[in-house]
């Protein structure tokens, strides 16, 4: 571990003590208050968009009619992604002539984008065509992202609203999102991107020769060309990782020089993927009125993501014992970064790249570097993030009503403890919303079990799997995990685009965000009718040290009776077994 390394943390850090008050303020205006900064120019922008789709700006619905408009939406932007991957051979903006996408890979690339998942079974730069790229897939970045924050304003205004009806409207939630946070933000940061040298241009494929010789053909003779791919992957890269989305224009994503240049993009690459879900906390603070409740939750989300960021750098840091016992040298000199260099890019150096395992507790799945090339222990902090449920910060949205879940659960356990009805903000949890979060809490684990166990059954299945053993294990369940859990990276070894893996895993995709986003509408349809009780000396405070604790404590319990025994068949039995 590296005095340098440890200080990119401490910058993304500083950058996000930063970011989270200025940001969550705003958001706080833009969702629950009558005006907010920067009407003057968004409000006609919005009223020509509601004009064009007509929607009421003022009408509200109640969550199931919030919930309808999230999967009509969701279904006709699926559908045209599909549409336009199938027909985009003869669309233009094609200076590559790419071909139609297949059938499968249409299927699973239209729900991975939609589902905010960006699962990618495919080669950007060799499938997509730059039409492909900006209107199928950016777009689809903007409305995922969009979407998880809407509903997790819907919660909130549940449990800030009493004695009502409605959670506000899924349309205005949308566009609000989209105009005044998402779409502000990414063209300021395309811009400071292109200025560090991420390409932005619609350029066709160029080949060049070079100094160095790249190949030897068929004849023995030494080739001293190569293609160098262009398009506009600056407008594509902050949303990318701003919407906590993940999927990259090239197929190996920020670890891409042309899309992460340098260890400065590399930072401002990963604060734009925390930026908004540790905003949200604070939004949820200011709008229940107590600072104290948006910080048990921030705190509780940091302290889960600096835990598996530390452990996972300080197995990396310390190199591979394998080549250690070799006699090779892995400390850090002048010539090299030191650790476990396999898999990750010598620019960046171990810590920059564990910064980028780091977003798989957000759900940006864009990794910096190949876990299949990291030590046991630390490629599995990356699987660990996920398990969690995504809530260490979590998506855009999705991270804080995940959390705000396992805040119930644990003011449920605490009441069973005390002899009282939960409560949470005054309002008592009951049977209704238990029977909701119990099937919120069990779609992710199902899918993610049932498949894995499915995979690694099948002899058809199993035939895509490359290693063999615990390792082999790690990557299935990361594979499912990822798709369940809307994160889209991937742990690498398995024939992604079989059909067993294009469709499951798409399906997964869809459970993993319609199947927790409904309840979580209905909880707050549930709470936004309940009056709020007085509190008493008897009520169990959910703004204290203690009540943090506990949080963490149900948090890890939850995760641990669920996921610890295919955590011990996979990365800790590879690690105990030496397999480096």
């Amino acid at each position: 571990m590296s005095g340098a390394g440890w200080l990119q943390f401490a910058a993304l850090g500083l950058l996000l003590v930063l970011s989270t008050r200025v940001l969550g303020a705003y958001m706080y205006r833009v969702y629950f208050t009558k005006d907010a900064p920067g009407d003057r120019f968004f409000l006609p922008v919005e009223r020509a968009a509601y004009r064009l789709c007509g929607i009421d700006p003022e009408g509200e619905q109640r969550w199931n009619a919030y919930a309808f408009s999230l999967l009509a939406f969701s279904l006709i932007s699926c559908l045209l992604t599909y549409c336009l991957l199938r027909f985009q051979a003869h669309l233009s903006f094609n200076p590559d002539g790419m071909k139609a996408v297949g059938p499968g890979v249409s299927f699973n690339t239209a729900v991975s984008f939609l589902t905010g998942t960006n699962w990618q079974s495919y080669a950007g730069e060799a499938t997509m065509s730059h039409l492909s790229q900006m209107l199928a897939l950016v777009v689809q970045q903007f409305l995922a992202g969009a979407a998880g924050m809407a509903i997790a304003v819907a919660l909130i205004r549940g449990l800030v609203r009493k004695r009502q009806a409605s959670l506000g409207s899924f349309w205005v939630d949308l566009v609000r999102s989209i105009t005044r946070i998402l779409l502000p933000i990414t063209i300021a940061f395309a811009v400071v991107l292109m200025s560090q040298g991420v390409i932005q241009n619609f350029h066709a494929t160029r080949p060049v020769t070079t100094a160095a010789v790249q190949t030897v053909d068929t004849s023995g003779a030494s080739v001293h060309t190569q293609r160098i791919p262009g398009g506009p992957v600056a407008s594509m890269t902050p949303i990318e990782l701003l919407g906590t989305n993940g999927g990259g224009f090239f197929n190996a994503n920020i670890a891409h020089p042309f899309e992460n240049p340098n260890p400065i993009s590399n930072l401002l690459l990963y604060w734009l993927a925390f930026m908004i879900p540790f905003a949200f906390p604070f939004t949820f603070g200011r709008a229940v009125g107590s600072a104290a409740q948006g910080g048990v939750v921030l705190a509780a989300m940091a302290v889960l993501l600096i835990a598996t960021s530390v452990v996972g750098y300080a197995f990396e840091g310390r190199g591979n014992p394998a080549l250690a016992r070799g006699g090779v040298t892995q400390t850090v000199s002048a010539s090299q970064a030191g650790g476990n260099m396999e898999g990750k890019d010598s620019r960046l150096g171990v810590g920059a790249t564990i910064m980028g395992s780091a977003s798989t507790a957000t759900t940006a799945g864009a990794p910096n570097g190949a876990f299949e090339s990291f030590t046991p222990i630390g490629g599995s902090t990356a699987l660990v993030n996920m398990l969690f449920g995504e809530i260490s910060p979590g998506g855009d949205g999705s991270g804080l009503y995940g959390m705000l879940i396992v805040v119930l659960v644990s003011v449920f356990i605490a009441g069973l403890m005390v002899g009282r009805t939960p409560e949470y903000l005054r309002k008592k949890i009951q049977g209704a919303e238990m029977k909701l979060i119990v099937l919120f809490m069990l779609a992710v684990p199902v899918a993610t079990l049932a498949f894995a166990g499915a995979a690694v059954t099948i002899m058809s299945a199993r035939h895509n799997i490359s290693a063999a053993g615990p390792h082999g294990l790690t990557e299935v369940v990361y594979a499912y995990s990822s798709a369940a859990n809307g994160n889209g990276s991937a742990f690498a070894g398995i024939n992604a685009t079989s059909n067993w893996y294009l469709s499951t895993l798409g399906l997964a995709m869809l459970v993993g965000r319609f199947f927790t986003a409904i309840p979580v509408l209905a909880i707050g349809g549930s709470l936004v009718r309940k009056q709020t009780v007085r509190s008493s000396a008897g009520t169990f405070r959910t703004d204290t040290p203690l009540f943090f604790g506990l949080l963490l404590g149900v948090t890890l319990i939850v995760v641990g009776l669920t996921y610890f025994p295919i955590l011990a068949l996979g990365p800790i039995v590879e690690h105990l077994a030496g397999h480096f």
